[in-house]
């Protein structure tokens, strides 16, 4: 193609080929999961990027989606976190006690749960930061323990139903605050029975932002004298998410609008990103995750970053099992089985590395719509559990392996 930029410090033109080698896991994700969306909105006749399964594949996926958040924030902190899938589970079984059996208000029920897991977070945290135990073993008696509790807390039975309002947190959407002439007249005009304005409103508003925020990077980027995005690749990114973005929110117009937890997923992913981007703290997490000794001497302190990375992932399970619960109507005493091999599937096919250090918030997101798509697509044509779990694992050793080459590659 021919586009090259300059650094405005070094003058040397940034060549399309070098960023691309050095950009290759990011823009590999981004097209991999439009050619996954792609392949099986073909294969299943169009039913992928119906308006109703554009909103159940939402919906079905926004407890990973908020685990994989602080996940990452772990992995990256060099550690991993295998209680999570338990945690939720017990979280939605102590959810479920405290509305149905206590008959707690809904607000008080979910600021105990956040404590609870936050709680739990740190405990785990602790041993892990200042007693050095490996945080694979720490979290594996973890999820033994509270998977055990879970049963013991609903004595081997479903619980439930909970009350509407605790429901919404997950089944409810946003209701359209634009008239219902003007919604009604915009339909007709595009052509289908209904839409929300206020999914639409937010599409466009959404992918404005976007651009702002890529445009001051790039400004940014310029004034420091760091190697610039081809302008091609920078025009054609922004382009593909904005569009990825206007598309998939107008297919939400057309049914029931903005799910609540599309929100919450919206907002816990602006706050994070900013966290790990834009401050200190999420400076000094990458940091010790890179080589915590030289971290150590440098003045962080590692075991304080350590124990709130793992109190940060309690809370954000505690509020994936307060979602999970609301979503099923019902606490179970299986429920978060296995969950947290997506949830740290999400965060490493999202660009983590194993070594910690490495990591961006926006790249677990995706890593956690990936799976979902492939999970949502393959259950579309019906093949069966068995070769789905095989699919997704191959998937994942794919992810790894690519790390693994890339690192030995620039060593």
């Amino acid at each position: 193609m021919g586009i090259a930029n300059q650094s405005s410090n070094s003058g040397k033109p940034v060549r399309v080929g070098v960023y691309l080698v050095r950009n290759l896991r990011e823009y590999g994700l981004l097209f991999a999961l439009i050619g996954i969306m792609v392949f099986f909105q073909i294969a299943t006749g169009g039913t992928l990027m119906r308006a109703v399964n554009v909103t159940n594949l939402l919906l079905q996926n926004s407890y990973i989606i908020i685990m994989a958040l602080g996940m990452l924030i772990v992995i990256v902190s060099g550690h991993i976190d295998l209680s999570v899938g338990s945690v939720m589970g017990f979280i939605g079984a102590l959810a479920a006690v405290m509305i149905v059996e206590w008959e707690q208000s809904t607000i008080m029920t979910i600021i105990t749960c956040l404590i609870v897991g936050g709680c739990i977070g740190a405990a785990q945290g602790y041993w892990v930061a200042y007693w050095r135990i490996p945080s694979f073993i720490v979290t594996l008696a973890g999820m033994l323990v509270f998977s055990g509790l879970s049963l013991w807390l609903l004595e081997g039975q479903s619980l439930g139903p909970f009350p509407r309002e605790f429901q919404m947190i997950a089944n409810g959407f946003v209701p359209d605050i634009f008239p219902k002439s003007m919604a009604q007249a915009v339909a007709e005009l595009l052509g289908e029975r209904r839409v929300n304005l206020l999914a639409l409103t937010t599409a466009f508003i959404a992918a404005i932002l976007i651009l702002w925020m890529g445009v001051q990077a790039r400004a940014q980027n310029c004034a420091y004298g760091m190697s610039l995005e081809p302008m091609g690749f920078f025009i054609v990114r922004i382009g593909i998410i904005s569009a990825a973005l206007i598309f998939i929110l107008f297919k939400l117009s057309t049914f029931r609008g903005l799910p609540n937890v599309l929100i919450t997923m919206g907002a816990l992913t602006l706050i994070y990103s900013f966290v790990t981007e834009k401050t200190v703290i999420g400076r000094r997490l990458y940091a010790v995750g890179g080589n915590e000794k030289a971290a150590r001497l440098s003045g962080i302190k590692t075991e304080r970053l350590t124990f709130l990375a793992f109190t940060n992932m309690g809370v954000l399970a505690a509020a994936a099992g307060i979602v999970f619960a609301a979503r099923l109507n019902s606490a179970t005493p299986k429920a978060g089985f296995a969950l947290e091999l997506d949830v740290i599937a999400a965060a490493f096919i999202g660009g983590a590395s194993m070594s910690g250090g490495v990591g961006k918030i926006i790249g677990a997101v995706v890593g956690a719509f990936l799976m979902g798509v492939l999970n949502n697509g393959m259950s579309i044509l019906g093949i069966g559990i068995d070769y789905q779990k095989v699919i997704k694992g191959l998937v994942l050793l794919a992810a790894v392996i690519f790390d693994v080459y890339n690192k030995s590659k620039q060593g």
